[in-house]
């Protein structure tokens, strides 16, 4: 019982289960931070703000304030519950046997086997859900009763006596199968939405899938090209230096050549020369007068041949 009564100190009002990320208003009243944003996120076109517990107003939109105390004491107290098995829900009417039972009435909290869903009343006040052993969050916190509306204003779900007199009095209410209807439809509109999305993304990570494979080949054949098209090069530039090479072996010989019938041709007139110089060497160096008149005219003719060349240069 203790359990059970601290589990339903930890429920959230709006929710009506245990606590998400708790925080508090100014008020004093605590809410799951995503519960309370978005009533507070519904009532932004209004004037004011108020607390879905105890309708205190709020000219500015609240500050949501951690609750670091409850958010540990709602951990500790998850981590005390053992997981629990999907249990088999069984007939709340079968005494003699255990029948398995295919659908829960919320308004008789009872469970019913298929024969006994026959006989059950057909009225709409009688909610029949998928079989359920939780029932414990389905009934107004306040009144007992068993929640039948949501109120857009406050989004909240409450019962036929919090629309009559409560403090949801004068709210816009609906059913809560017609709310879940609409909720329903704007899912399946979000999901139609989310498929096109997922399927226009799978086509586009089908085509970037296709356009990987074929980059590398396109690179492939770029590559072979470059290589052809460098190798022509390599070889046209190695012509070119063959002819260039061999043009210069070829004014290399001529003109070492040249060069060599130049000297070949100064080094015959420089014997001429070193015979020249002998023989007048010779003369100079003799004491006989008549020989020396004799020996230059001999030489005459080339001393005149030297004096004039002298002159010229």
């Amino acid at each position: 019982m203790a359990c059970a009564d601290l589990r339903e100190e930890l429920n959230c009002p709006i929710c009506l289960s245990i606590y998400t990320s708790p925080v508090m208003l100014s008020c004093g009243h605590n809410f799951c931070r995503d519960c309370i944003g978005e009533v507070l996120d519904s009532q932004e076109g209004s004037r004011v703000y108020t607390c879905p517990e105890c309708r205190a107003e709020f000219p500015e939109r609240p500050a949501l304030q951690r609750i670091r105390k409850l958010c540990n004491i709602v951990e500790r107290f998850l981590s005390t519950q053992p997981e629990q098995e999907e249990a088999v829900i069984f007939c709340s009417y079968c005494f003699d046997s255990r029948v398995a039972a295919v659908k829960t009435c919320l308004l008789c909290d009872a469970s019913l086997c298929a024969n006994h869903l026959k006989i059950h009343s057909k009225s709409l006040k009688h909610v029949l859900v998928e079989p359920t052993a939780s029932l414990e969050n389905r009934n107004c916190s306040i009144h007992n009763e068993l929640l039948k509306y949501q109120c857009s204003e406050d989004k909240a779900y409450i019962c036929g006596s919090c629309c009559l007199a409560g403090e949801h009095k004068g709210h816009q209410v609906e059913l809560l199968n017609e709310a879940s209807d609409k909720k329903k439809e704007t899912l399946r509109n979000v999901l139609e939405k989310l498929i096109t999305k997922r399927d226009e993304t799978q086509k586009r990570v089908q085509m970037l899938q296709e356009h990987t494979r074929v980059v590398p080949v396109k690179a492939a054949g770029i590559k072979d090209k470059v290589t052809a098209l460098f190798g022509d090069l390599i070889e046209e530039m190695k012509v070119r230096e063959k002819r260039v090479l061999s043009e210069v072996i070829r004014q290399e010989e001529q003109v070492l050549l040249q060069v060599s019938g130049l000297i070949q041709q100064l080094e015959i007139e420089k014997d001429e020369l070193s015979r020249k110089v002998l023989d007048i060497e010779k003369l100079c160096n003799i004491t006989d007068p008549l020989t020396v008149l004799k020996g230059c005219e001999s030489v005459s003719a080339e001393c005149c041949d030297a004096e004039r060349e002298m002159e010229r240069e």
